[in-house]
């Protein structure tokens, strides 16, 4: 089993990708020598391993408690052909400060990270480092690259306290300096082809766009709430080159092997302009 996630090693994606491989890996939970998690440079990187057949799946963010919807990977994975979520797990995000040992936080004029860890801290960084430069990374193990390499100590990186092989001479804040400490991101496993789906599953994930009539949305809601069905989530994003269109993504608890689902799923096709199945998946253990 390989699982791509988005590197390099260390970021929150290769936590999430080592959790899934240790239950998918050989399915004793255990990871035997063929079984790896391979880091990519992107998220589009990240599915397209999977599209192409370079690895058997990926770990991908999808939601974080704080910021809502990760919307790039809900665009992607919207976009692609015959990728499916698998399986899901929630990682606690603990955001600490890397820096050089012996400088004041007075002192530092660049902070490194991915763009939500940078969010996530803005009270910290406002309150500790006012004048200091915010440096978006593809990921918060990039920016400690990033921050390490600068000798003078002027930069530092935002990254989880799980953070490994820190360079000689910096160190890490004991504490988290997120704005709120109850933080979690929901990762899903991606794979190809509709015969990965589970028979059965806790929770069923889709998107839907409504047609341009009063009430539209409503239908939709109402064939799910007729079905018995408890809805989770719904977000919405703009559907690309048709303005004023809006696709939903749906999550809900229920699941994707009853007969209840199937025929929420064919009513809620007959009823509006797209539906599409993204996902059906349970906690993974």
């Amino acid at each position: 089993m390989k699982i791509a996630f988005l590197g390099p090693e260390g970021s929150y994606s290769n936590l999430a990708a080592r959790s899934f491989l240790k239950t998918e890996a050989t399915g004793e939970k255990k990871v035997g020598e063929w079984d790896e998690c391979i880091p990519f440079r992107n998220f589009p990187e990240v599915l397209a391993a999977v599209t192409n057949g370079r690895v058997d799946a990926a770990a991908v963010p999808i939601e974080n408690s704080l910021q809502g919807g990760i919307l790039q990977n809900l665009d992607l994975l919207q976009e692609s052909e015959d990728l499916y979520a698998v399986k899901e797990t929630i990682i606690r995000i603990d955001h600490r400060l890397i820096y050089k040992e012996g400088v004041k936080l007075s002192e530092i004029g660049r902070v490194y990270s991915h763009r939500q860890a940078l969010d996530q801290c803005s009270v910290f960084l406002t309150q500790k480092m006012p004048f200091a430069s915010l440096r978006e990374t593809e990921s918060t193990a990039f920016g400690i690259t990033r921050a390490t390499e600068d000798d003078t100590g002027k930069s530092a990186a935002i990254a989880g306290a799980h953070a490994e092989n820190i360079r000689k001479g910096f160190v890490m804040s004991e504490e988290c300096i997120s704005d709120e400490k109850n933080n979690y991101t929901h990762f899903l496993l991606i794979k190809k082809g509709e015969k990965a789906l589970p028979e059965h599953s806790d929770r069923v994930f889709f998107s839907a766009v409504c047609p341009h009539r009063p009430g539209s949305l409503l239908e939709l809601l109402e064939i799910i709430a007729k079905y018995g069905i408890n809805m989770t989530k719904i977000e919405s994003r703009p559907v690309k080159k048709r303005v004023g269109d809006y696709r939903f993504f749906i999550e809900a608890d229920c699941d994707i092997g009853s007969t209840e689902v199937k025929e929420m799923l064919a009513a809620i096709r007959a009823d509006t302009l797209e539906c599409k199945l993204l996902g059906a998946y349970s906690q993974n253990e």
